[in-house]
């Protein structure tokens, strides 16, 4: 059950990140970009999830570790599309 609750917690990390941005940037909502950051927040979750079946126990400060990764996934996901968007363009 502790594996469930650092994979919620990476993923909902990767969606604050995602809706931070899209707050930040003063765009309408475009669900295309959405649902890419919520498929990176989707491979956070289950990456740190594994990675946390190493770990023993559960606190406070693994959740706070695992949404903060989930938003770091995110933010670098989407830096790198960007950067490779830009290259094609």
């Amino acid at each position: 059950m502790n594996v469930f609750w650092i994979a919620l917690a990476a993923f909902v990390g990767g969606i604050i990140a995602a809706l931070a941005g899209w707050l930040e940037t003063q765009e309408p909502f475009n669900p295309r970009k959405f649902s890419a950051s919520v498929a990176r927040a989707l491979v956070a979750a289950i990456g740190i999830a594994v990675a946390y079946t190493y770990a023993n126990g559960l606190s406070a400060i693994d959740i706070a570790m695992a949404l903060l990764a989930g938003a770091g996934v995110d933010c670098l996901g989407n830096r790198v599309a960007g950067a490779i968007t830009a290259r094609r363009g």
